[in-house]
């Protein structure tokens, strides 16, 4: 005999509240703003990509609490850098979460979020090679220079060496170069300091090798020293998600959540804002 309970007034109109709940809270999920956004993945340390296949690094885990802090449902993307900037123009990609130079050109394709880091580009050279890094002081020598295809150091340098200076060799990552340049193939590497200093200079394999020819900023000129920096980037159209995004970025560097994330993979302050959070850390 199966007993059947009454009906009860209050126990339809409760289980009519939980489904309104649940109900609510599917929709919200499924109504959650969802971006793809672009990243190279081979920039240690900036990101890189495990032998789980996880993408990890600064830039990646500070997308990641970025999103969260907007509210935004994120899906991040491992391309060649040659073709992230190309991808979003092509609307593929919502924004690029890999620091991108705000070069003249960039500026006028795209929306520049506040800068990420501030990562200027130097000359990755042997010790004994007595090089002077100038255009008269490299001329005629026939120099192999690697440098990272769709990267804003190939114009940098036609434009303050010339382009028929050095024999180029491109690559599409750091990684490619440092193999080379271990193995003897080039002569030096024009790329980003931060990352040359702590993936081969700071190492045994990078003893025999120096930093040389200055920190180079890669940008437009035009913007004031305080204000220099590498930015992710967004299209044209996204003006209302650039400000989100920069609200998101200026709370993460005062309450120095960035810089917390910042220390799992950098040891040197990134940024001039991070002052406060260094004192404090």
């Amino acid at each position: 005999m199966i007993t059947r309970l009454p009906h009860h007034p209050l126990r339809r109109a409760g289980a009519f509240a939980l489904g309104v709940l649940l109900a609510s809270a599917g929709l919200s999920a499924a109504s959650a703003e969802k971006l793809k956004l672009g990243n190279e993945g081979v920039y240690p340390p900036f990101s890189m990509v495990e032998s789980s296949g996880t993408l990890t690094g600064m830039e990646p885990e500070l997308a990641r609490e970025m999103c969260k802090r907007i509210g935004a449902d994120c899906e991040i993307v491992v391309m060649d850098f040659k073709a992230l900037i190309p991808s979003m123009l092509q609307g593929k990609f919502d924004g690029i979460v890999t620091q991108i130079s705000p070069t003249p050109e960039r500026v006028d394709k795209a929306l520049f979020a506040t800068p990420i880091v501030y990562n200027p580009a130097t000359f990755i050279v042997k010790k004994d090679s007595n090089l002077t890094l100038t255009k008269e002081g490299v001329t005629g020598k026939g120099l192999r220079i690697a440098l990272q295809r769709g990267a804003s150091m190939v114009p940098y340098i036609h434009k303050h060496f010339g382009k028929d200076t050095f024999v180029e060799v491109y690559y599409d990552n750091p990684d490619q170069m440092k193999l080379d340049l271990l193995a003897g193939r080039l002569d030096l590497v024009f790329d980003s300091k931060i990352n040359w200093t702590l993936e081969l200079i700071a190492k045994p394999e990078g003893k025999d090798y120096m930093l040389a020819g200055g920190d180079h900023w890669l940008g437009d000129p035009a913007i004031p020293e305080a204000e220099r920096g590498y930015s992710w980037i967004f299209p044209k159209k996204s003006e209302e998600l650039v400000k989100r995004v920069n609200t998101a970025l200026a709370e993460m560097i005062k309450d120095c959540t960035y810089t917390t994330i910042r220390k799992k993979y950098v040891p040197v302050a990134t940024l001039a804002a991070e002052a406060a959070c260094e004192k404090t850390n």
